[in-house]
């Protein structure tokens, strides 16, 4: 009786090295055509005004609150160099820290062209009971994006 010898097949490999090269070159492929969207922290669109006036380097910054909104329905405060977003009931306690920090604080208002005049003089009106003496608000020029 005459058996058949079958020689045993080696299990198959896989050249892990190739792979490597093949993932390699789809990662550097993704991120070469990636794009990134840039998004600005807060968006707003400042109105126009022909006497704008240029501020420089400044020793004493303004103190700025920012009147901002996501869906121009409810448009919040954020304050200060962090833009920490706060209700106008807590604007005023912020308000009084800040000028018994700097009695000699400045405050600008960065508010939206769309921003409603209700939220810019309840802004105004905490400074002024705040006893704030400079109150400025941001604008661009006339003519600028």
């Amino acid at each position: 009786m005459r058996f058949l010898h079958r020689k045993r097949r080696a299990a198959p490999a896989i050249i892990i090295v190739a792979l490597i090269d093949v993932l390699i070159v789809l990662v550097i492929f993704l991120l070469v055509t990636m794009t990134f969207k840039q998004q600005p922290s807060l968006r707003l669109t400042l109105p126009t005004s022909t006497q704008a006036l240029k501020s420089g380097a400044n020793d004493n910054p303004p103190f700025v609150v920012n009147i901002v909104s996501n869906d121009n329905k409810n448009w919040i405060f954020r304050v200060g160099p962090n833009a920490d977003p706060i209700t106008p009931d807590k604007l005023l306690d912020r308000l009084n820290a800040e000028v018994a920090k700097n009695p000699q604080l400045k405050l600008a208002v960065r508010a939206d062209k769309n921003a409603p005049w209700e939220k810019i003089v309840q802004a105004m009106d905490a400074a002024g009971a705040a006893h704030i003496k400079v109150i400025s608000a941001f604008t661009k020029e006339a003519g600028q994006q």
